[in-house]
């Protein structure tokens, strides 16, 4: 999270919108080989707990069962130039982003659970493609799906801590900061400039 309490992000509804608009993030955690990432696809279960799964062969796969686990989504972000908050020679380059992050305890997950996981996920991200028909699990051979499913291990993250950022340029007057979402659309970063103006 970002040091500047002006880009702390506190709305736990907003960001549970974005991880599951986003759908997919960074799972970091501390092994006895060192600290590892796995890029993973996510499912809320609950309020306060994220599902996932990672490859049976990745490595931190067998370490992550009672660890902690930490979560990081990335929303928009993009490039701000000094220039285009018409303020002066005397500002300095920075990143915009959001970004979102979940501590907490990782559980693994039975069989069944991690089925019902998946299906929930490819429903969410189907539901996002309409109006093509949704894939369903059911258009699969059972015997080809439980052996694709032996394949991975799942895992439901048990959230303790919700650390959020938005850093939008909230520290520059309201004209700056839309004249630089102006210039951010205009160099192709239109999420960013999203909510730089909603800022």
């Amino acid at each position: 999270m970002h040091p500047n309490a002006a880009f702390r992000w506190e709305d736990r509804a907003a960001m549970r919108a974005l991880v599951a608009e986003l759908g997919f993030g960074q799972l970091f955690a501390a092994t006895p080989d060192g600290p590892r990432v796995a890029q993973v696809p996510v499912v809320w279960l609950d309020e306060d707990t994220l599902g996932l799964h990672v490859a049976r062969g990745n490595g931190i796969a067998r370490h992550l069962d009672g660890a902690t686990g930490l979560f990081t989504a990335l929303g928009p972000d993009g490039y701000i130039s000094p220039d285009w908050y018409g303020l002066g020679p005397d500002q300095v380059p920075t990143w915009n982003y959001v970004a979102v992050e979940l501590e907490g305890t990782m559980r693994r997950m039975s069989d069944d659970d991690l089925v019902a996981q998946l299906d929930r996920l490819s429903a969410e991200q189907e539901a996002k493609l309409a109006p093509k028909t949704p894939w369903m699990r059911d258009k699969m051979d059972s015997k080809l799906f439980g052996k694709m499913t032996n394949s991975i291990v799942g895992f439901r993250l048990e959230i303790a801590g919700w650390r959020g950022t938005l850093k939008l340029g909230q520290n520059k007057p309201e004209a700056a900061r839309l004249a630089a979402a102006d210039g951010a659309a205009a160099s192709g970063r239109r999420g960013i400039a999203h909510w730089m103006r909603n800022a």
